[in-house]
This record gives C-alpha cells, structure tokens and sequence, in this order.
C-alpha cells in the first residue's frame, strides 16, 4: 500500500491485490441482499429473512473489519515514515472509534 498523510487523514492507495478480497466479498453480499429481496417478494418465513439479514450483517461487518486493519496497519508505517506520527496515530483512532459505533 502507498499512502500519505493529506488534510490530517491517511489516504489509502490501495493494489488490486488489496482491493480485490474486499471487492468479491462484497460482491457475495450483494447476491445476499437480491437474495433477501427475492424473500421477501415470496413472502418468506421471517425467521428466514432474519437469519438472512444477519448474515449479511454479519458478512459486512467482517468487510469493515478488513478495512480497518489495512487502515491501521498503514496508519502505523506511516507514523514510522514521518518523525511526526501523532496526526497518523489520531487519524487511525478516529477509525477504530468509528468502528466502535458499528455495534450498536
């Protein structure tokens, strides 16, 4: 990943190595969400329905999962890059407390 600190956040650059897990995995999860469509077109059981949601719920909060760990893993070598880290430090804070409000 080359990234660089712009405006007091880390601007992540990706590789399509990166980026292509978090793209078929999303993927998947749009087929999970036609699927859940199509239940509820046909009047599924909602058990069925739920458990579905869950899923994809589930499946999404394991891409933001992915996304804060390139994020923090690039917030650490650029705070070693620059002798001035803390903007790098506050800046993967600023993610990992956002993803503290994801569990509501």
């Amino acid at each position: 990943m080359d990234s660089n600190i712009v405006e007091g956040r880390i601007e992540l650059k990706r590789s399509d190595a990166e980026r292509l897990p978090l793209l078929q995995r999303l993927s998947r999860i749009e087929g999970q969400v036609r699927g859940l469509k199509t239940m509820i077109e046909e009047d599924r059981y909602c058990l069925e329905e739920i458990q579905q949601i869950n899923a994809i719920t589930a499946a999404l909060r394991e891409v933001a999962l992915l996304i804060i760990g390139q994020h923090v893993a690039e917030g650490v070598h650029v705070a070693v890059r620059h002798q001035d880290g803390e903007v790098a430090i506050e800046d993967v804070m600023r993610i990992l407390q956002s993803a503290m409000r994801m569990r509501r």
